[in-house]
């Protein structure tokens, strides 16, 4: 999602600059907002973590514990603060394969037990600091990302127009919800334009609420879904037999599952620091999953990671602190508690249209008016990822655009190399090499030279290229090898400093030169002898 493109996000919803950092002063009315911010959070929070419970084969309130423990725990030690995490649909799919492998009650101790082995590779990928690979996502992958999101997020809320059986609702009671849904989106829209006393999302939901219980309107509600009370989660361990076959069982699920969460939560990550004007903290924020999701498996929680609907519903709501993400997991734990009766009543079309307006923030508009412009590779890159995130899940899609964008860097490299040849007044030829040299460009190179008609000696000048990997050692030892089968000697010059290490570390060549300021490494390299020397 591009700068301004979060500009106008910012601009369209809440009025103030969104990517301007939070104030580091806690004054009451900063507090006021970071706590309604998360009453807005806590509000959205219920109809997705009991969706999602139903979605992995679970009761709705090992969702509802999920969504307050990793909220808290991510709330209070995460990456980045303003983040919201819960049970997500993403995990949720995966899941559903291991309860439903099992009896009743049985299938959900071996889903604690592998959201526990989850976190606990989740804390191992932060502790080896491998979160900063997010960083190697392109941006094109980033704008399908979001795109995919966008939809996904917009589809998951269509089930709501829907009864029981999966039929659509009755035309006069659909025509009602519809009505309702475009009243929490103008509330949305409109009530930042007046005022910023209060949260235009929970401005929304609260007036919608209002009108379908002053009119005694028809319509669901939450607690149509299934209803929220419950008590305080409670420690046990999983009662599956720990012994090595339950390992094979679980270690497939909590790995899949882990690498699922830390990308989605990593690429909130990003897309909250852009908004905030925050860096940094990948490592600190996969620790701090992870951390959640140990926490939540002995909780009887079904686990969860970050979730970018509810991250964007808290930052354009003003939650610039952990005190927002706190605050959404105490709402959360106290409509647990206490007050069921009161959340249940909220009309789930008030929900639904703070999740349309989500939706309409996030994607990215204008991706569409941009792939005319930009290159054909990352044009097809963008529809690519948001067509996979839309038909399987947002992890695969970003490795998927990850590798296509790879391959396709590599393959645009690939044909770069090239050679200017030229023949010395003492008769050599020398071949000025242009380009990097290799896997790629490997067979490239090899087809540049001409051993049969070149004169006895040649001159291979890397001052314009980079020797890469060990394919590229293999194709000047294979060049060498032609030139030395049809009498000549060939000679290598200008190699960078991070070459001469390389080709030294391999064997391949000695080296002896320091005689090239600007190279560190300018050298000649005779087949015959195997004796690379300074030039």
């Amino acid at each position: 999602m591009s700068s301004s493109l979060l500009a106008r996000f910012a601009d369209r919803f809440d009025g103030p600059d969104l990517r301007v950092a939070p104030t580091s002063v806690l004054s009451a009315s900063v507090l006021r907002v970071e706590v309604l911010a998360g009453l807005t959070v806590a509000l959205a929070l219920v109809p997705e973590a009991v969706a999602f419970a139903f979605v992995a084969g679970v009761a709705p309130l090992v969702g509802l514990y999920a969504a307050f423990i990793v909220g808290l725990i991510t709330a209070l030690i995460g990456g980045r603060p303003g983040m919201i995490s819960g049970a997500t649909g993403a995990l949720a799919v995966v899941m559903v394969s291991l309860v439903a492998a099992y009896p009743p009650g049985v299938g959900v101790q071996y889903l604690f037990l592998t959201v526990i082995l989850m976190g606990l590779i989740q804390i191992f990928v932060g502790i080896m600091r491998w979160g900063k690979f997010i960083r190697l996502v392109p941006h094109p992958v980033m704008l399908g990302f979001v795109n995919g999101l966008a939809i996904v997020i917009g589809k998951s809320q269509i089930d709501f127009f829907k009864t029981a059986d999966g039929t659509w609702m009755p035309t006069g009671q659909l025509v009602m919800v519809l009505a309702l849904v475009s009243l929490t989106m103008v509330v949305i829209w409109g009530l930042p334009k007046l005022t910023h006393a209060i949260p235009a999302p929970l401005a929304g939901i609260g007036i919608t609420a209002t009108v379908v219980i002053a009119f005694g309107l028809p319509v669901p509600n939450v607690g149509d879904l299934a209803s929220i009370a419950g008590g305080l989660p409670t420690f046990g361990l999983p009662d599956v037999p720990l012994n090595y076959d339950t390992l094979t069982v679980i270690l497939p699920y909590a790995v899949i599952l882990a690498a699922i969460g830390l990308i989605e939560s990593l690429l909130t990550l990003n897309l909250v620091g852009e908004i905030t004007g925050q860096r940094g903290g990948a490592s600190q924020e996969c620790i701090a999953q992870g951390a959640a999701n140990t926490v939540t498996g002995f909780f009887g929680g079904m686990g969860g990671c970050a979730m970018i609907g509810q991250s964007m519903i808290n930052v354009k709501s003003g939650g610039r602190t952990r005190i927002s993400g706190v605050a959404a997991a105490l709402f959360l734990l106290t409509f647990i508690l206490v007050a069921s009766p009161l959340i249940e009543v909220i009309p789930l079309a008030a929900l639904v249209g703070v999740m349309f307006m989500v939706v309409i923030g996030t994607f990215a508009w204008n991706s569409i008016k941009i792939l005319a412009i930009v290159p054909r590779i990352d044009a097809a890159v963008i529809i690519l990822v948001t067509i996979v995130t839309v038909m399987t899940d947002l992890a695969i899609a970003v490795v998927v655009g990850v590798i296509v964008s790879a391959l396709a860097y590599a393959w645009q490299n690939a044909t770069r190399i090239h050679a200017k040849a030229h023949v010395t007044p003492e008769g050599a030829k020398v071949y000025a090499v242009q380009g990097p040299l290799f896997f790629g460009s490997a067979t490239g190179f090899i087809e540049m030279f001409d051993p049969a008609n070149d004169p006895s000696v040649v001159i291979v000048d890397f001052a314009d290229s980079r020797v890469a990997d060990q394919s590229a050692l293999q194709a000047i030892e294979a060049v060498a090898a032609k030139y030395e089968a049809a009498g000549k000697s060939i000679q290598l010059r200008h190699l960078t400093r991070d070459c001469h290490k390389l080709l030294t570390r391999a064997g391949h060549l000695m080296v002896d030169s320091d005689d090239d300021p600007d190279y560190a490494v300018a050298a000649n390299y005779s087949v015959r002898t195997g004796i690379l020397g300074g030039h």
